[in-house]
């Protein structure tokens, strides 16, 4: 058998959608297509030669999302809010 599952003590960080993760080493050499990947059963990182890599793909895929900014900020009556690709006529005063 040429893949063994490799089990971490700390343990690895589920994926975005909270599915378990297994870090696979295939032994096979690296021009052959082995090496060291991560995955869940919705993604997966590309195989790496070293297995410090492949935890790192894993976690950069998986970040946490970041929240957008928030836009319910009042805006002061001398501005005005121009559309993209607006006509004149579609120019409106903000907040009034």
């Amino acid at each position: 058998m040429t893949q063994k599952q490799i089990s971490h003590p700390e343990g690895l960080p589920n994926c975005a959608s909270g599915h378990r993760v297994r870090h696979i080493h295939d032994m096979r050499c690296t021009s052959a297509g082995g090496g060291h990947l991560v995955e869940c059963c919705c993604r997966s990182t590309s195989k790496h030669s070293d297995a410090e890599a492949a935890l790192r793909a894993w976690r950069r895929l998986n970040q946490p999302v970041r929240s957008a900014r928030k836009t319910d900020q009042a805006l002061p009556d001398n501005v005005l809010q121009l559309p993209l690709l607006a006509t004149p006529r579609e120019v409106r005063r903000v907040g009034g």
